[in-house]
């Protein structure tokens, strides 16, 4: 299923300014299946990832999809792979990534592995390269998925 240019911009994306002046300071994003369903729609992500990094935009990347032919170190490993690193081979039983990143030189990642099912642990969102809040991950997504409308629940666990 190819999505339209309209729904590729309603992806999940939460911004974070700084109080002062209203500066962009970090981004939470949410991988969605048409982050990762052509190629160029990775390489549209992994180029925003790369921009607010070079931007100094703190970034906390949550990829709960199975990596797929276009990504297949998942959202993480496209991402680290365009900053210049190896990406490490993700676990087979544990595909799915929580990543944070520190927007400095060099960019730093602290990773989450998780399998299907999960808990997902807290994950660090930093705010300036010494100083990050921990973001509930877990509590977060059952927060959502308990207010989900009951055909959208059933329609997902199908």
């Amino acid at each position: 299923m190819q999505l339209s240019a309209a729904a590729r911009t309603r992806r999940k994306t939460l911004a974070i300014r700084h109080v002062s002046g209203h500066r962009l300071i970090a981004l939470v994003e949410i991988v969605s299946p048409g982050n990762k369903d052509r190629r160029e729609h990775v390489q549209e992500f992994v180029d925003k990832a790369e921009d607010s990094l070079n931007h100094g935009i703190h970034l906390l990347v949550l990829d709960v999809f199975a990596p797929g032919r276009h990504d297949p170190q998942g959202s993480h490993g496209a991402i680290w792979e365009r900053l210049g690193d190896e990406p490490e081979t993700l676990p087979s039983d544990l595909p799915l990534t929580q990543a944070a990143y520190v927007a400095d030189v060099p960019v730093k990642a602290y990773l989450e592995h998780l399998g299907v099912g999960s808990v997902l642990p807290e994950m660090p969102l930093f705010l300036d390269p010494d100083y990050y809040v921990n973001v509930p991950m877990e509590s977060t997504y059952q927060t959502a998925w308990h207010g989900t409308p009951s055909h959208w629940r059933a329609v997902l666990e199908a």
